[in-house]
């Protein structure tokens, strides 16, 4: 398998972007949730590790979205109608402006309400003036794209299962390394 993608397929690198940072936003996505239930004094393990999680998530997630702007969508290998095209097109472009924006807005929240973030303790990110203005709309903003991110990954989940199972073609399999 070739490290880049060509034509139609992905390529090593590709998949092994698009895998891991899936498990780790899903990890994200379900810690989020589960730290919401619990009682504040139960929260604070939780919280230090979903910060240092979207710490690795933020950096990362730079990384994906320069080596797909670097290296471009390959081309479909199934003929869809123009508006599935533009569908998919578009959500996963709004996949990556979400893997950018709720870790950065998760910082801006936790910073701007007085709470450092740290990566597992190995470093800081440098701290923001606090602002409860601040905080409010950062604080929104993170819980509105989490909710909105959850929809866009059973929309994109639903389209790769609908690709595989209804249209028998190689959209799924290409994702996941298998030769078309």
């Amino acid at each position: 398998m070739a490290m880049r993608d060509t034509g139609n397929r992905y390529g090593a690198v590709s998949i092994a972007n698009h895998w891991i940072i899936a498990i780790v936003i899903i990890a994200m996505l379900a810690i989020g949730l589960y730290m919401g239930e619990l009682p504040r004094d139960e929260r604070t393990w939780w919280i230090n590790l979903h910060k240092s999680i979207g710490v690795f998530v933020l950096i990362y997630g730079i990384w994906r979205v320069l080596w797909r702007v670097a290296f471009r969508f390959p081309e479909d290998v199934a003929t869809m109608p123009h508006w599935q095209e533009v569908a998919a097109k578009g959500v996963h472009i709004a996949l990556l402006l979400c893997i950018l924006g709720m870790p950065i807005s998760g910082y801006i929240m936790s910073s701007t309400g007085g709470h450092p973030v740290s990566f597992f303790g190995l470093f800081s990110l440098p701290a923001l003036p606090e602002s409860e203005a601040v905080n409010n709309i950062a604080g929104g903003i993170h819980e509105w794209l989490a909710y909105l991110l959850i929809a866009i990954i059973v929309v994109h989940v639903a389209a790769a299962v609908k690709h595989h199972v209804v249209d028998k073609d190689a959209t799924l399999k290409r994702m996941v390394g298998r030769a078309f």
